[in-house]
């Protein structure tokens, strides 16, 4: 099965596609389940996730025209579900369930800030204005895994309440040195630690998945602090939060609705705008359908938690069965510069046809690249990033 739609009739008497019945283990950002016998909780469990999707009607961003992010701002959305689930997990707790008559403080201080308004520290025109003017990508234009997960990482320096930092591992390599650096705070009282949402941006075969690596990353679905995957099918992109057998569970933002405010959630229109940031069932996708293109989150609130991640990436990613996703080190290595010589030899002895793995390593190191192979696209594309 490709892509298993969850949407059906309200009138229907059929139930949705969303879990399959089968006695394959459900796993969901770290928590475990059982197919059939855990439904409703499985249900439960996805609809307290924040879902953002489309919207249209709001204020235009910044100096454009767009009054909808329709078209050009699922991965923008896909960003701000991994940082809203990063927030939930980090003030509400794992385990925390959203109901249409929720009005809990932490919670609505936490959604607010997603709303479709230059005002809400990781709204829509937040994170596309950031893109702009540090990203160089125009307010309309797509973004990719490695962008959002770099305009997060400069938002959330502007909102002290949120508590969290975002450490982007690039080159497929997380340096722990790096890491402790941006979350230790040593002082006269003691040593203190930032919460972490951890990104780590990984480019797993050209132009689809290497099978090689889908066991890797069912492996993050069922880690502690898993906070989901920013990523997609080719042309666009999807939030990912778990899996059951072969096939990744999924948000999916492509869903236009109109924008308002939630506020304190006490008028009607409030409490429909906030179920709005919901969604029951999840969608499935065979993980060798995925793009390639996509990036591993988790969240580590504390020191410890860092440490047991890093414990069981050695154990389970790197040192079990499964083929290793991205290297993790002490220290990143100082950049490799080449002599002029050399790296003019290298692309003398290139050939027109190259594979991307035969490019000289002098030419991809801390480069961005867009897939050069023809695609045809519709509204709802999604440009996607090779991450080198």
């Amino acid at each position: 099965m490709l892509d298993a739609y969850v949407g059906y009739d309200i009138g229907s008497v059929a139930e949705p596609d969303d879990i399959p019945r089968t006695d394959d283990t459900v796993w969901i950002l770290g928590k475990q389940y059982r197919a059939i016998e855990d439904l409703d909780q499985i249900r439960r469990d996805v609809q307290s996730r924040l879902w953002c999707t489309y919207r249209r009607g709001f204020v235009p961003i910044g100096g454009s025209q767009h009054t909808s992010d329709k078209g050009w701002g699922c991965m923008l959305r896909c960003g701000q579900m991994v940082l809203a689930q990063a927030l939930l997990q980090l003030h509400l707790g794992r385990d925390w369930e959203w109901t249409a008559e929720t009005r809990d403080e932490t919670y609505l201080r936490i959604v607010n800030r997603f709303e479709d308004n230059k005002a809400a520290p990781f709204s829509l025109h937040q994170i596309a204005l950031t893109g702009e003017s540090s990203e160089e990508k125009r307010v309309g234009e797509w973004f990719g895994p490695n962008t959002v997960a770099q305009v997060l990482k400069k938002l959330v320096k502007f909102d002290d309440w949120c508590s969290v930092v975002v450490h982007v591992a690039l080159d497929s390599t997380l340096a722990t040195d790096e890491v402790v650096e941006l979350c230790e705070d040593k002082s006269d009282a003691g040593t203190s630690w930032k919460p972490l949402l951890l990104i780590i941006p990984l480019r797993l075969g050209l132009s689809e998945i290497n099978p090689i690596y889908v066991a890797g990353l069912k492996k993050c679905f069922e880690l502690a602090g898993n906070c989901g995957m920013i990523g997609g099918r080719p042309n666009q992109a999807l939030y990912f939060i778990g899996y059951v057998g072969d096939e990744a569970l999924f948000l999916d933002p492509h869903t236009v609705q109109r924008s308002g405010n939630i506020g304190d959630k006490t008028g009607l229109d409030e409490r429909e705008m906030d179920e709005s940031f919901h969604q029951r069932y999840a969608r499935r996708i065979n993980f060798k359908a995925m793009d390639p293109s996509l990036a591993l989150c988790f969240l580590c609130a504390t020191r410890t938690e860092f440490d047991d991640l890093l414990a069981r990436f050695a154990e389970d990613l790197n040192g079990g069965s499964c083929q290793g996703l991205f290297e993790v080190t002490k220290t990143r290595q100082a950049p490799w510069t080449p002599t002029t010589a050399s790296s003019t030899s290298s692309r003398k002895n290139s050939e027109p046809n190259e594979t991307f793995n035969e490019i000289s390593a002098t030419e991809i190191v801390n480069e961005e690249f867009e897939e050069v192979e023809s695609r045809p696209l519709d509204e709802s594309d999604e440009e996607f990033e090779i991450i080198a």
